[in-house]
C-alpha cells in the first residue's frame, strides 16, 4: 500500500474529502458520486455490524486502486490504526479489489494476510448502481483478537451480510427517504433482528432494555415485533407510525428514524430497515435507543431557561415601573438639582430594564450588545436634544457577549455618551459623539469620542468628583475587569478609550 496525499503549499499534507478525491481522481457522475456519499453515510452500521474496518477504494486504472474513504469499527479492534485515505494499492497486493469488479460479486480471501503485526482477513464488496460497479468496498477484520462465537456475533454479522449483500446488489442504500443517520440509533444502541413474518429472531441487551423500559416485561424473541410496539406506545398516531415503519420495513421499504412515548414515559428512537439479499425477503433490523433520560434533561433545562427568562422579563417591568415612579416624583419636585438627578436614574434603569428586555427573549444568556446599544442611543439623543444639537452614531460591531457583562457595559456606555453630552457642548451647540467599536477573539475595545470642549486642564479620572465617572470607574475595575482612559483627541474633544476582556471570568 503506497501513501499517495498530496503536500499542500504549507509543506503539510492536504486532507481531502471524498468528494474532492472523486472530482480529482475519476470521472464518475453526479449520481455515481451522491450513491458513494449515501454508502459512506450509512458504513458505520455495516462496519460495527461486521467488527471490521470498512475501505471505499475506486480503480485509478486497470491496475491501481485509490482509497477514498475510511470507517473503523466501534465493536471491536481496528486493523487500520493509520490513516488509509488517499493511498493507492495495486491488484497484485489486492487482487479481490479487480475481480469483485470483473465479476460484480463479493469475493472472499481465504488466508488472512499480516499488516503492522496484525492478522486481518480482507473481502470485496463491489458497489453497484443501476447496471454499473462504481467502486469496491473491503471489509478488513482484525483477527488478533479471538472472538467466541454468541448469538450477538452470529446475528451481527449474518445482518452485515445480508446489507453487504444488498450493495453488491445495488439495493441498499437508498436514496428515499432520507436516512437521517447522524441522528439514528446505532448498533449498539440497540439492535433487533425479524424474521419475514415479523417475529423477532434476535434482541441485544440493550435492544431489550429499550423494551423493558416501555413495560414489556418478558424476553423479545419469538414476538412479532410491530404489534407488540404499538401496544406499548401512548400515543396513537405515534404508536400506528412506528408499527407500520416496521412492517414496511419487511416490505422491503426503508424508514428514517422516529422518536415515541410509551405509556410509562420512556422515550425511544426507532428505525427500520429491510434486509433483501439478492432480492429475497430476509426480514428486517429494527435499530431502537432509550433517550428517555435525555428528553428528561432537555425538559429540564428547556424549563429552566423558561423560568430564567420569565425572571428577566418581570425584572424588566419592575426597572420600567421605578423609572416610572421616579419621573412622576421629578415632575413632583421643584428643586432642579433634584429633577436633574432624577432624570439621570431614571435612565440608568432604563438601561439596565433594556439589558433584561434583551435576555428576556435570549436563549442562551447571550445578549446581542448591538441591538441594545442601538436602543440606548436614540434615547440619550431625544434627552441631549433638548439642550444641545449633538448626534450619537455607531461605527463597528459590539457583537453578542454573556449576561454577567452586557449590563455593566451597556451602564457604562451610557454614562460616558451622557458625559459627553453634559461636559463636552454648550446650550445649542453642534456636535457630534461616535462610539466606536472593535472586537478581537479576546478583547472587545470601545472609543467613545467627541468633537467638544476637551478635558479641563488639570483633569484627572482617578481625582474626579463626577458621579458618572465614579460609577463608571466602579463598573470597569470590579465588574468587568477592564481598563478606561480619558485624553485629549487631536483635532479637539475627547476620546474614552475603554477596553473589556471577553474571556469567562473566574
Amino acid at each position: 500500500m503506497r501513501p499517495d496525499l498530496r503536500p499542500d503549499r504549507g509543506g503539510g499534507v492536504a486532507l481531502s474529502t471524498l468528494t474532492d478525491l472523486l472530482a480529482e481522481h475519476t470521472g464518475l457522475s453526479g449520481a455515481a458520486v451522491d450513491h458513494l456519499q449515501l454508502v459512506v453515510a450509512e458504513w458505520q452500521l455495516l462496519s460495527d455490524l461486521s467488527f471490521a474496518d470498512f475501505l471505499l477504494w475506486v480503480p485509478l486504472d486497470d491496475t491501481t486502486f485509490l482509497c477514498v474513504a475510511q470507517a473503523r469499527p466501534t465493536t471491536a479492534p481496528t486493523a487500520h490504526p493509520e490513516d488509509v485515505v488517499g493511498s493507492t494499492v495495486d491488484v497484485e497486493e489486492h487482487p479481490q479489489l479487480r475481480r469483485a469488479m470483473a465479476e460484480s460479486r463479493i469475493c472472499r480471501e481465504e488466508d488472512p494476510r499480516w499488516h503492522l503485526g496484525v492478522p486481518v482477513r480482507r473481502e470485496a464488496i463491489p458497489v453497484r448502481r443501476g447496471d454499473e460497479v462504481i467502486a469496491v468496498l473491503s471489509r478488513n477484520t482484525n483477527l488478533a483478537v479471538p472472538r467466541v462465537p454468541s448469538p450477538l456475533e452470529i446475528s451481527y454479522l449474518g445482518s452485515a451480510a445480508d446489507l453487504c449483500q444488498m450493495i453488491s446488489d445495488g439495493t441498499f442504500p437508498t436514496t428515499e427517504p432520507s436516512p437521517d443517520v447522524h441522528t439514528s440509533p446505532r448498533v449498539g444502541d440497540g439492535l433487533i433482528r425479524l424474521d419475514a413474518s415479523g417475529a423477532v429472531v434476535f434482541a441485544s441487551p440493550n435492544a431489550l432494555s429499550a423494551y423493558h423500559r416501555m413495560g414489556h416485561a418478558s424476553d423479545l424473541v419469538g414476538v412479532h415485533l410491530a404489534p407488540l410496539t404499538r401496544s406499548l406506545i401512548g400515543d396513537p398516531f405515534d404508536a400506528t407510525e412506528v408499527a407500520q415503519r416496521i412492517r414496511s420495513a419487511l416490505d422491503g421499504q426503508p424508514s428514517m428514524r422516529i422518536e415515541a412515548e410509551s405509556r410509562r414515559g420512556a422515550a425511544v428512537l426507532f428505525r427500520a430497515l429491510p434486509l433483501r439479499p439478492r432480492g429475497s425477503a430476509a426480514g428486517a433490523l429494527v435499530l431502537c435507543r432509550d433517550v428517555t433520560e435525555v428528553r428528561r434533561r432537555d425538559r429540564a433545562l428547556m424549563s429552566k431557561d423558561a423560568t430564567i427568562r420569565e425572571i428577566h422579563h418581570r425584572v424588566k417591568n419592575n426597572l420600567q415601573t421605578v423609572a416610572a415612579l421616579l419621573r412622576l416624583q421629578s415632575r413632583r419636585t421643584s428643586s432642579e438639582e433634584a429633577r436633574e438627578a432624577l432624570a439621570e436614574s431614571v435612565r440608568r434603569v432604563t438601561s439596565i430594564a433594556l439589558v433584561h428586555e434583551t435576555l428576556s427573549m435570549s436563549v442562551d444568556e447571550r445578549v446581542d450588545l448591538d441591538d441594545v446599544v442601538d436602543k440606548v442611543i436614540p434615547m440619550m439623543s431625544d434627552v441631549a436634544a433638548t439642550e444641545s444639537q449633538v448626534v450619537v452614531r455607531r461605527e463597528g460591531p459590539f457583537g453578542i457577549v454573556q449576561a454577567e457583562l452586557a449590563t455593566p457595559l451597556v451602564m457604562v456606555l451610557t454614562e460616558l455618551v451622557q458625559n459627553a453630552f453634559e461636559h463636552a457642548y454648550t446650550a445649542g451647540q453642534h456636535g457630534e459623539v461616535v462610539v466606536h467599536a472593535e472586537r478581537s477573539a479576546k478583547w472587545l475595545d470601545v472609543v467613545i469620542s467627541d468633537d467638544g470642549r476637551g478635558l479641563p486642564p488639570g483633569f484627572s479620572l482617578e481625582r474626579t468628583d463626577r458621579l458618572g465617572l465614579q460609577i463608571v470607574r466602579t463598573l470597569v475595575e470590579s465588574e468587568l475587569r477592564g481598563s478606561l482612559s480619558l485624553r485629549r483627541r487631536p483635532r479637539g474633544g475627547t476620546e474614552a478609550v475603554l477596553r473589556v476582556p471577553l474571556r469567562a471570568r473566574r
